[in-house]
């Protein structure tokens, strides 16, 4: 490019003073009538040019090739039948076809899984953003057109943009969807899922509106087989059968087909539905009012879920004082009701203090025994009465309780301790305060001042100790749960005598820990999907060591998986599964079941290629779009505003277009006259001025 500048020889208010002054010159010779005055002017405006430095500017231009971008997928869904193959063939020879070009450089870019799934649309907006727009001579995506983010596809572009689609004309696919399932599910109640088949591409005549088998199983429990039709939602009831995690497994059966589907990974699902109680129901009787019945009462009434049954034993029956019963109690104890004809809709049984004095006969301890080894639980937190003839260890109730007393009290301050197994055990590991190193050694928390003296029963978990005697015991009796706090003092901990402790944690724990709640279980069986899709194993137990864990793949085979030590109680490992489908973890008796998906799950949601997502930009950019069943295209240059695709001889071809882009490397400047010429412009302009009115007044004077 060239173009003409100024370099004044003189500061500019100069040079205009100087033009305004010959200019004047000029005027007033115009005004005397001198002859001469346009020579002057003429003069005189040389003189400015020249003072003004007029140079011609010539840039010194590079011209820099056209750069083309080749965009790549590579993504989980390339890997269906033939589509991967046929992307990296088509990409090489695009490639090789380029680099052929002259003065043509190639952005080769690979576009590869992402949590979201396939993002076509930013991958291209970012890779022409990365370069001039005046240098990019085209586009072209080598893609099965499964784009997950349709709304970051550019509106245009500087260039032709040509889509190359992976796949077949007779691909299909038939796909398992669950519409809706719940994350929670009442234990004993049913929940719905609800699921439909869906076929996409040409599906076979033979397959097409044919419905499909749906197997359901719930913990890994018989399958049972329902039929679906395509498109048809299906409302599917599951009762969760268990606290805590319930898998409910959907598989469909090979569709079969000519030819085969495209996958059988999204033919399956898993659910998970935490199972919860409605609401806890506790009953809790305290034998008299004392300082700790109010904990248990603000710890269960605080817990919205929980419905508390509370009553208190306000006058024992051996006391006579003449007060008409009536006059004692707003609600009458309604002893056969609580403890014979609803018994067992209770979760909790809660024994606060309660001594043995008439108030229950022994018919109602048997029921409460009954009740334990059925399933309930109960827990008992006593005082000094467990060491007299009214302990509940004398009633029918005494069988099922993990310690039994020796008759003296422990009257004297002490400090709750950890024992080995209280280390590991969910109901007292972890607490606030508690040491992080060997049992028995101190923890942070307040004194109390007096426990009952017992001994542990064979098989009962001692967890917390006072003075080296048992203080907090459980065990596991038939199908129930029983827990034994042999101290009424834990209410100084929420005083915060001495510091206090965790008073309203510890009794949580108990509590919930005897209504089985899952996450307080002292043997229990963790599976969690990694984001890598990986399985982390994970065996909580109350052993020292724990052995290997079987996995039984879906083809039926085994593998053994080792568990380290990861804490005081916990083993885990992780495992990576060979191929996505639905696993069998199994520890001793405790199984769970795990479904490792794709590692890019929204990728096989839609299957079948499609260029809808990337079509708009085609059209508006002048690209084209092209099967690569159908072959490879070649690779021309085309001129701005022709066509960039068109048939050749065997196979067809994609156009990208020439910029001519260039770099300015430097400027060249030279004066627009040299310095003598402007000299003889300037003398011969004055001498014809001169000239002109010399021969003027010459005339004048022969007349």
């Amino acid at each position: 490019m060239t173009q003409i500048g100024f370099d004044p020889l003189l500061p500019w208010p100069l040079v205009a003073a100087i033009a305004a002054a010959a200019l004047a010159g000029a005027a007033l010779a115009l005004a005397r009538g001198l002859r001469g005055w346009p020579w002057r002017a003429l003069a005189a405006l040389a003189l400015v040019a020249a003072l003004a430095g007029p140079v011609v500017e010539t840039e010194i231009r590079r011209a820099l090739p056209d750069i083309a971008l080749l965009i790549e997928d590579v993504s989980a869904s390339q890997s269906l039948p033939d589509r991967r193959p046929q992307t990296a063939e088509a990409a090489d020879r695009i490639a090789a076809q380029i680099a052929a070009l002259p003065s043509t450089e190639l952005r080769r870019i690979t576009l590869g899984d992402d949590p979201d799934g396939t993002l076509t649309g930013a991958a291209i907006a970012k890779a022409l953003a990365a370069e001039p727009a005046g240098r990019v001579a085209g586009v072209i995506v080598v893609t099965d057109g499964l784009a997950h983010d349709p709304a970051a596809v550019p509106a245009d572009a500087p260039a032709p943009v040509h889509v190359l689609l992976s796949g077949r004309p007779q691909d299909w696919d038939r796909r398992l969807v669950v519409e809706q399932a719940p994350a929670f599910g009442l234990i004993g109640q049913p929940v719905t899922i609800r699921a439909r088949i869906e076929d996409q591409g040409a599906v076979p005549d033979a397959v097409a509106g044919r419905a499909g088998v749906l197997s359901i199983s719930i913990d890994g429990a018989e399958p049972q087989t329902v039929a679906i039709p395509p498109g048809a939602p299906l409302d599917i009831p599951v009762v969760p059968s268990q606290p805590g995690q319930n898998v409910v497994a959907l598989s469909l059966d090979d569709p079969g087909g000519a030819p085969a589907q495209l996958t059988a990974l999204n033919d399956r699902a898993a659910v998970q539905i935490q199972g919860v109680r409605d609401r806890l129901r506790v009953l809790l009787v305290s034998g008299q009012p004392h300082p700790g019945e109010r904990a248990w009462r603000n710890l269960l009434k605080s817990d919205p879920n929980v419905d508390l049954v509370h009553f208190t034993i306000l006058r024992p029956p051996d006391k006579l004082d003449g007060v008409p019963v009536d006059e004692l109690a707003l609600i009458a104890f309604p002893t056969e009701a609580l403890f014979q004809d609803r018994i067992g809709d209770f979760d909790l049984i809660i024994l606060d203090r309660y001594p043995v004095r008439g108030i229950l006969p022994p018919a109602y301890f048997e029921n409460m025994r009954r009740y334990v080894e059925e399933g309930g639980a109960l827990l008992v937190a006593s005082g000094p009465e467990m060491a007299g003839v009214e302990s509940l260890h004398l009633s029918p109730l005494g069988p099922v309780l993990p310690a039994r007393p020796t008759g003296r009290m422990l009257d004297r301050p002490f400090t709750p301790r950890l024992t080995r197994q209280g280390l590991r055990h969910p109901v007292t590991a972890g607490l606030p305060g508690a040491p992080d190193g060997q049992a028995g050694s101190a923890p942070r928390w307040g004194r109390w001042l007096r426990a009952g003296e017992v001994v542990a029963e064979e098989g009962a978990q001692v967890l917390m100790t006072a003075d080296d005697k048992p203080l907090l015991i459980a065990n596991h009796v038939g199908k129930g749960r029983v827990a034994l706090l042999t101290s009424d003092q834990v209410w100084l901990w929420g005083r915060g005598f001495e510091g206090g402790g965790p008073q309203a944690e510890l009794l949580r724990r108990i509590a919930h820990w005897s209504m089985k709640e899952p996450e307080l279980e002292e043997e229990a069986l963790e599976v969690a999907a990694a984001p890598d899709g990986g399985l982390i194993v994970t065996r909580r137990t109350m052993k020292d060591s724990a052995g290997p864990a079987a996995i039984t793949l879906p083809d039926g085979s085994v593998q053994a998986l080792a568990l380290a030590p990861v804490g005081e109680g916990r083993f885990s490992a992780r495992w990576q599964p060979p191929a996505p489908g639905l696993y069998r973890v199994r520890h001793g008796d405790l199984t769970r079941l795990a479904l490792a998906g794709p590692a890019a799950p929204r990728e096989f949601e839609q299957t079948v290629a499609s260029d809808a997502a990337l079509a708009g930009l085609v059209a508006a950019s002048g690209g084209s779009l092209h099967h690569l069943s159908d072959g490879v295209p070649d690779i021309r240059t085309v001129r701005a505003g022709r066509p960039a695709t068109g048939q050749g001889i065997g196979r067809p071809w994609i156009g990208i277009t020439p910029r001519g882009a260039a770099a300015v490397d430097g400027l060249s400047v030279r004066p627009l006259l040299p310095p003598w010429a402007w000299l003889a412009l300037i003398a011969g302009l004055a001498i014809a001025a001169w000239l002109a009115e010399a021969g003027r007044l010459g005339r004048g004077r022969r007349v």
